[in-house]
């Protein structure tokens, strides 16, 4: 049965960012996820988890000048020492916090012109990822929501971990992002997710990436292919909910009661 990972970027937006740990364990949720954690320290962060008996299963290495629109910057050339910086901060927090993967943001490129760039970038992030027993991700990312990013589908990840060939670089597979530039999602899990290659998944509602039940995908449906293949990962909800996030949870419960 999958496992979900509640988004604190996304859910629980009514709550200040500590309480939100709070807020996720009393829904039942046994894991979070967000985007950076660079604002609180490690030791605070810990004791949020520890508190709630929650697990860190994922967040983002340092993505450049996110207020100025930056997303990323391992494709960027002239880069490198920012982003090799970035990833060994991330590092020190993946350590603390006891998660197994850092999804490493490309940032906003014309298409193919910095690859050698970004192959070079997570080589050494994996490298050193790998000492510490870590994961590092990288995300196609639609083009609707996030123009001009480096990584928009998926065989274009896949040939970058292929090329990388190390055990420890793997795709995000965010099934909002994929529905909206390719389509095929059974397809594409069935395809993608046999082959070890994808470390996470995410989901949110087509196409206003709300609650994963409102709009165009059938999630009973996607949960039950996951479950067919026996992904053992983490399924993080990067939605914004319609209202309060509780409230919206009824998809959860759901499905939790018809798997009890």
């Amino acid at each position: 049965m999958p496992r979900f990972a509640a988004n604190l970027s996304m859910m629980y937006t009514e709550h200040p960012f500590p309480a939100r740990f709070a807020a996720a364990a009393e829904d039942g949720f046994e894991a979070v996820e967000y985007l950076f954690p660079y604002e609180y320290t490690p030791a605070e962060l810990r004791r949020l988890l520890d508190d709630h008996g929650l697990r860190q299963v994922l967040f983002n290495a340092p993505p450049g000048d996110w207020d100025s629109g930056e997303r990323g910057t391992a494709a960027l050339p002239g880069r490198e020492a920012e982003t090799r910086a970035g990833i060994e901060r991330a590092l020190e927090y993946a350590a603390a916090l006891d998660c197994p993967r850092v999804h490493v943001m490309a940032g906003l490129v014309p298409s193919g012109a910095a690859r050698d760039t970004c192959l070079a970038n997570l080589a050494w992030a994996a490298e050193r990822a790998g000492a510490a027993g870590v994961d590092i991700l990288i995300e196609p990312i639609n083009h609707r929501d996030m123009p001009g990013y480096f990584l928009n589908r998926q065989a274009e990840a896949h040939a970058v971990v292929r090329e990388l060939d190390v055990d420890n670089v793997k795709v995000q597979l965010d099934l909002y992002h994929c529905q909206i530039t390719e389509g095929d999602l059974t397809t594409a899990l069935r395809r993608d997710l046999p082959t070890g290659r994808v470390g996470h998944l995410q989901i949110a509602g087509v196409p206003d990436r709300h609650e994963p039940d409102a709009g165009e995908l059938n999630i009973g449906h996607l949960f039950g292919v996951i479950d067919e293949l026996a992904y053992e990962g983490w399924i993080g909800c990067e939605y914004r909910p319609r209202a309060g996030t509780s409230e919206g949870l009824g998809w959860l419960r759901d499905y939790r009661g018809a798997h009890a």
